[in-house]
């Protein structure tokens, strides 16, 4: 489904919405300008094994834990879903995300393709958005661009990229990401009317 064709009718308040796509393609850069402009929005945070990139803050980017934690966590029965991506383990805690939905408010996830699949097994009406790029060498540069990794690891990145870029079918709705602006605009208006109203700054 076009992005045009899924904001023909307007959005549930209660919906939980997925974000996902391939490594490098910005939903980061997404959730960050997300954050700044539309601090109504529910984020959830993700647990993960990895350890913090310069600036990223416990509790707000991720909750950070070791592998012992995390696999209680996961045989608590505590995580919605969780996947290995790049060597890590990166989960989404079901607790605060049910909460939010049974208050009638709308909750975002940014996780992996596996994650993704996770949740619409755990919860079918869930609206998957795949964030994709102009092109497949736009999405090449960002990767190599970074300079945040060695070239072995952007190398998996890049195989991991191709095998995520064809599950696109998978989703419901396609985000180009030709800018920071227009993706996380497109985003918003997915995720439904109380997400609308920009904060000025």
């Amino acid at each position: 489904m076009t992005f045009s064709e899924a904001t023909a009718e307007p959005a549930t308040s209660a919906r939980l919405t997925v974000l996902s796509g391939p490594s490098g393609v910005g939903k980061g850069s997404v959730v960050e300008r997300l954050r700044a402009h539309y601090p109504q929005v529910w984020l959830s945070v993700s647990a993960t094994t990895r350890r913090p990139r310069p600036g990223e803050i416990d509790g707000v980017h991720y909750h950070f834990v070791d592998d012992a934690e995390f696999d209680r966590m996961v045989a608590a029965g505590e995580m919605l879903e969780w996947a290995e991506y790049a060597g890590n383990r990166y989960g989404t805690p079901r607790r605060p995300v049910l909460e939010r939905l049974a208050r009638g408010l709308p909750a975002l996830l940014e996780i992996d393709l596996q994650g993704a699949r996770q949740v619409r097994a755990a919860m079918p009406d869930t609206l998957l958005v795949f964030l994709a790029p102009p092109s497949w060498e736009e999405l090449e540069r960002r990767l190599v661009g970074r300079g945040t990794e060695d070239a072995q690891t952007i190398q998996r990145r890049l195989e991991l990229a191709r095998t995520e870029l064809a599950a696109e079918p998978e989703f419901d709705v396609t985000i180009v990401n030709h800018s920071i602006e227009q993706a996380t605009e497109e985003l918003v208006r997915l995720i439904g009317s109380l997400a609308r109203t920009p904060v000025k700054h």
